[in-house]
Protein backbone atom coordinates (compact mmCIF):
# COMPACT_ATOMS: atom_id res chain seq x y z
CA UNK A 1 0.00 0.00 0.00
CA UNK A 2 1.19 3.61 -0.59
CA UNK A 3 -0.02 6.80 0.14
CA UNK A 4 -3.84 6.54 0.65
CA UNK A 5 -4.38 3.01 -0.28
CA UNK A 6 -2.63 3.76 -3.64
CA UNK A 7 -0.26 1.47 -4.91
CA UNK A 8 3.21 2.17 -6.45
CA UNK A 9 1.81 0.79 -10.05
CA UNK A 10 -1.27 3.18 -9.62
CA UNK A 11 1.01 6.34 -8.86
CA UNK A 12 2.92 5.31 -12.01
CA UNK A 13 -0.25 4.91 -14.25
CA UNK A 14 -0.89 8.52 -13.18
CA UNK A 15 2.55 9.54 -14.17
CA UNK A 16 2.59 8.23 -17.57
CA UNK A 17 -0.85 10.09 -17.84
CA UNK A 18 0.02 13.22 -16.56
CA UNK A 19 3.07 13.12 -19.35
CA UNK A 20 1.38 12.52 -22.05
CA UNK A 21 -0.85 15.01 -21.55
CA UNK A 22 0.96 18.00 -21.07
CA UNK A 23 3.88 17.00 -21.96
CA UNK A 24 7.70 17.16 -20.29
CA UNK A 25 8.29 20.81 -21.76
CA UNK A 26 5.23 21.78 -19.79
CA UNK A 27 5.95 20.16 -17.01
CA UNK A 28 9.92 21.61 -16.99
CA UNK A 29 8.16 25.07 -17.17
CA UNK A 30 6.10 24.47 -14.39
CA UNK A 31 8.83 23.07 -12.28
CA UNK A 32 10.84 25.83 -12.64
CA UNK A 33 8.53 28.59 -12.29
CA UNK A 34 7.50 26.90 -8.85
CA UNK A 35 11.01 26.42 -8.24
CA UNK A 36 11.48 29.99 -8.78
CA UNK A 37 8.12 30.66 -6.50
CA UNK A 38 9.66 29.31 -3.50
CA UNK A 39 13.30 30.68 -3.58
CA UNK A 40 11.51 33.96 -4.18
CA UNK A 41 9.17 33.46 -1.05
CA UNK A 42 11.91 32.25 1.02
CA UNK A 43 13.91 35.85 0.30
CA UNK A 44 10.95 37.93 0.79
CA UNK A 45 10.83 35.68 4.11
CA UNK A 46 14.17 36.18 5.27
CA UNK A 47 14.21 40.02 4.09
CA UNK A 48 11.68 39.96 6.46
CA UNK A 49 12.95 38.85 9.07
CA UNK A 50 16.46 40.81 8.93
CA UNK A 51 13.61 43.82 8.75
CA UNK A 52 12.46 42.58 12.21
CA UNK A 53 15.59 42.33 13.58
CA UNK A 54 16.66 45.80 12.62
CA UNK A 55 13.46 47.71 14.06
CA UNK A 56 14.14 45.64 17.53
CA UNK A 57 17.28 46.67 17.72
CA UNK A 58 16.35 50.58 17.06
CA UNK A 59 14.27 52.41 19.47
CA UNK A 60 11.26 54.59 18.53
CA UNK A 61 10.60 58.02 19.13
CA UNK A 62 7.96 57.50 21.62
CA UNK A 63 10.62 55.06 23.47
CA UNK A 64 12.95 57.34 23.79
CA UNK A 65 11.12 60.20 25.09
CA UNK A 66 9.33 58.39 27.46
CA UNK A 67 12.72 57.20 29.01
CA UNK A 68 14.30 60.44 29.19
CA UNK A 69 10.76 61.44 30.81
CA UNK A 70 10.86 58.54 33.43
CA UNK A 71 14.56 59.53 34.01
CA UNK A 72 13.61 63.09 34.68
CA UNK A 73 11.00 62.05 37.07
CA UNK A 74 13.66 59.71 39.06
CA UNK A 75 16.07 62.56 39.09
CA UNK A 76 13.57 64.94 40.41
CA UNK A 77 12.63 62.85 42.87
CA UNK A 78 16.17 62.05 44.13
CA UNK A 79 16.46 65.74 44.63
CA UNK A 80 13.46 66.03 46.28
CA UNK A 81 14.68 63.79 49.08
CA UNK A 82 17.75 65.13 49.44
CA UNK A 83 15.84 68.58 50.55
Amino acid sequence: MGLGGISIWQLLIILVIVLLLFGTKRLKNVGSDLGGAIRSFRESMSNADKDDKVDDEQPTSGQVASAQVSTSKTNQDTDKNRT
